[in-house]
């Protein structure tokens, strides 16, 4: 883990410009991507041309399992069995989850509205849900019910009518059972056993076996993004979701092990995890090092935090805690705790992030697993202009009109004067006829 040690205003402009401008990232990154980006391209053209035999040839060659289109899809009573088998106390517990995002959810719904004015004239909006998603959920290297929640629950609330999930077929040629038991209490329409970019593009396009579907929703590795990105250009995406990361932005007065077990609660995701601690304190970076090589002793996924951490783990010590400040609004986190004296008050002056924990008793865990709020989050610097996902993704809005004479007749100048003003007289003569 590196230290940068920023002693005034200058250093501190340097360092914003060079993560403004991505300098931060590892030398011949791009060149890397390029060839991600065009094995991808490959597999989801060939979905796109060739169906189901693509999908099934791309389930064999990657995740080693071979199925026949009629395999793909996870039959009802695959999925009741595997609830069957799942812990009872873990079920409570993933019903108790859902009930939290589905209220969290909720509250963020919109309501169509319609005004109708005097002489007649009626402008509304309708905001209806989307007939059929697409939802992709992770897990080649683990497993993760909470993203089937994350994805399914704010859909249903919604009120989206069928729902698809897909996931890899990576625990002894199935879906992991308590993913599966996931998405019988969260409502999954159809459950299909591939992953990776070949299912992205079955989702965007449809094959013969997997319905096409106006949006996909959902986190996955690099193949899964980038294929996300190639077929947006037919179906919406949520987001181009990236490495998970968290920066803690902690003072002298912070806790050196909760603040330590938020960087290693995120490194411990994947090597290319990104943990980040901002601080006006000199002493709580050594404290915090301490704490994490003493508690490495302890943690199963050690190898992988090691490596997270080595490549990607950063302190900056800044010289106060405005500057702290203004440098976690440009690193603009998916996840920030803040753990500091007053975190309401530094937490007033943060435009930037996806989501925010709030003092050192609030671990990011809470979050991505059970108070309510989605943990499907903008990365990469997204938080500056990104939202987390919503029920409101799942819906989309029709605006509409209806003009009465007496309004047409007042307003028509005004409209063919605009009209003409960029030359599209077809326009102001739409309105002329009407006259």
């Amino acid at each position: 883990m590196r230290t940068l040690t920023i002693a005034n205003s200058t250093q501190l402009e340097n360092v914003i410009r060079t993560i403004e401008r991505g300098e931060e990232a590892a030398a011949g990154g791009e060149a890397h991507l390029e060839q991600q980006l065009a094995s991808t391209r490959a597999i989801v053209d060939a979905v796109r041309v060739r169906g189901d035999a693509a999908v099934a040839e791309f389930t064999q060659k990657f995740d080693g399992v071979a199925l026949d289109p009629g395999e793909f899809e996870v039959e009802r009573e695959e999925i009741d069995a595997a609830f069957g088998k799942v812990d009872r106390n873990l079920v409570g517990a993933l019903e108790r989850a859902l009930e939290n995002i589905r209220v969290f959810h909720a509250r963020e719904l919109r309501q169509s509205w319609e005004e109708t004015s005097a002489d007649g004239t009626i402008l509304g909006r309708r905001i209806t849900p989307l007939e059929r998603v697409g939802v992709y959920v992770p897990g080649a290297t683990a497993f993760y019910p909470s993203s089937v929640l994350m994805n399914i629950v704010p859909a249903s609330v919604a009120g989206v009518e069928e729902i698809i999930m897909v996931s890899p077929p990576s625990f002894n040629g199935m879906i992991h059972p308590l993913v599966l038991a996931a998405a019988k209490i969260a409502g999954a329409t159809r459950v299909f056993r591939v992953g990776g970019a070949q299912s992205i593009a079955a989702m965007a396009y449809g094959t013969g076996t997997i319905p096409a579907v106006p949006k996909i929703t959902g986190p996955g590795n690099i193949y899964v993004t980038l294929a996300k990105r190639l077929v947006s250009s037919v179906c919406a995406i949520d987001m181009e979701a990236g490495p998970s990361e968290v920066v803690v932005l902690a003072d002298a007065k912070a806790n050196p092990r909760e603040v330590a077990a938020e960087m290693l609660a995120q490194a411990e995701h994947n090597p290319d995890s990104v943990a980040i601690l901002v601080t006006p304190s000199a002493e709580l970076p050594v404290e915090v090092e301490a704490v994490i090589e003493e508690e490495l002793r302890l943690l199963e996924r050690a190898e992988t935090i090691r490596e997270s951490l080595a490549s990607f783990g950063t302190v900056y010590v800044v010289p106060g805690l405005d500057d702290a400040i203004r440098l976690t609004n440009v690193l603009a986190p998916e996840h920030l705790s803040i753990q500091v004296e007053d975190p309401m008050a530094v937490f007033e002056q943060i435009r930037n992030a996806g989501a925010v924990m709030l003092g050192g008793g609030t671990p990011v865990a809470v979050t991505d697993y059970y108070a309510g709020p989605n943990h499907i989050l903008p990365t990469g610097r997204r938080a500056r202009f990104s939202s987390p996902l919503s029920a409101e993704d799942f819906r989309k809005v029709i605006n509409y009109v209806s003009y009465s004479k007496e309004r047409l007749q007042r307003d028509a100048d005004d409209i063919m004067r605009l009209a003409t003003s960029e030359k599209l007289t077809a326009h102001a003569r739409a309105v002329e006829i009407r006259k």
